[in-house]
């Protein structure tokens, strides 16, 4: 079976349901890789959430296609190389890598500055968004957009009994996104992560308010392949919170959007889309994925903002601000679903989607960002033989 195919640098994530097969018990399970002859440990992590689920991770180089064999023995597990943590405090969940913060979540709410118009106050939204050599990459409350928080998730226009709700402008008042409680946090020498509950709140117009989309939001980074790049996961589960139907309607923003640090501007950043696009025609595209970079005083780095095949529109239309935008040319990305079409929400059913983030220091490739989103996209494919696991 073949392996996925990409460039130096590409890492791929690998997992692998144990209870597929009669197995042994997690205690006293290590993982290897079988390599010129030689056993070398390998860091993995355990994850039970229905099934028992191993993940791991593993770095390629050069272009072709390459038969990779991992043993998975009776044995205690060495102590890991690296571990990444989660640590919550005054209302902030930080993930990090030893001694590099690299994601933040804010589930305590956030107020705009003094004398700004309480209505823009939000929780559950990332802040900063770090790259590995420790710069951040969002922003929030900009004076021009107060409603702007960092990686976030609203929706524009959407239409829940008989009104079209606002959840993105806040300055509308007629809804918001609330933080409404994690369901896990795990740590652990492979991978952190969260899974919180978001409610998308409705203001009626008698004063009353209910909700009208229900969100499980789980966020994992993982362990950083090297000191210039990791990976982040979103995923994102909506549903119905009432019998009412939810239609989420055409316009040209809402979802997963990225106000991009104010170091940026015209000048010093870059975009480019997987079909070719630059920033000045980027906007209203679709796209696998999308690289936004730039300097960040005397670095440079970014991240690639990848769709997931099985997304809602996939490939994704895009919502990238114009370089004459807010007089500097400041920059946000925006991967928009229903930028071109509706998307009806029917009670009882889930609806999913999932986006990776490669955050980088450096600057990355049109080539190298598709060898990240192919490998984000397919799987490795595994085979089983006694005694071993062999990854193609």
């Amino acid at each position: 079976m073949e392996s996925i195919k990409g460039s130096a640098g590409a890492a791929a994530v690998v997992k692998f349901n144990l209870d597929e097969i009669t197995f042994l018990p997690d205690s006293v399970l290590s993982l290897f890789e079988v390599t010129g002859g030689k056993r070398v440990n390998v860091d993995y992590q355990l994850e039970d959430r229905g099934n028992r689920t191993i993940y791991w991770m593993m770095n390629q180089s050069g272009t072709q296609s390459q038969n990779r064999v991992f043993e998975l023995v009776k044995a205690a597990p060495a102590k890991p190389l690296m571990r990444m943590n989660a640590a919550a405090v005054n209302g902030e969940l930080t993930l990090s890598s030893g001694n590099r913060d690299l994601l933040r979540y804010n589930y305590k709410v956030v107020y705009p500055p003094k004398g700004v118009d309480t209505v823009f106050k939000r929780s559950g939204f990332i802040h900063p968004l770090w790259t590995p050599h420790g710069q951040e990459l969002t922003r929030i409350n900009a004076a021009d957009h107060y409603h702007h928080f960092g990686l976030w998730n609203p929706w524009t226009h959407v239409y829940f009994e008989g009104d079209t709700v606002d959840f993105w402008n806040l300055k509308s008042k007629l809804g918001t996104v609330r933080f409404a409680g994690f369901v896990s946090v795990n740590k652990g020498p492979v991978y952190a992560d969260y899974q919180t509950l978001h409610e998308h709140v409705v203001f009626k117009k008698n004063g009353s308010e209910k909700v009208a989309i229900n969100e499980l939001q789980t966020v994992r980074v993982y362990q950083p392949a090297d000191n210039d790049y990791y990976i982040a996961d979103i995923t994102i589960q909506l549903n119905c919170a009432s019998e009412s139907p939810v239609t989420l309607e055409e316009y040209r923003y809402g979802g997963l959007g990225w106000r991009a640090t104010e170091k940026w501007h015209k000048d010093n950043s870059e975009t480019l889309t997987s079909g070719g696009k630059a920033r000045k025609d980027a906007d209203g595209s679709k796209a696998r994925w999308v690289i936004v970079q730039g300097s960040l005083d005397s670095d440079y780095g970014g991240a690639v903002m990848m769709s997931y095949p099985a997304n809602y529109n996939h490939p994704e239309p895009l919502r990238i601000w114009p370089e004459t935008s807010n007089k500097r040319g400041d920059v946000f990305a925006n991967f928009s679903p229903t930028k071109d079409k509706d998307w009806p929400l029917v009670p009882g059913k889930d609806y999913v989607l999932k986006y990776r983030l490669l955050v980088f220091n450096g600057k990355y490739s049109k080539d190298k960002a598709e060898a990240a989103w192919q490998a984000f996209a397919y799987n490795p494919l595994i085979t089983i033989k006694q005694n071993n696991l062999k990854v193609k």
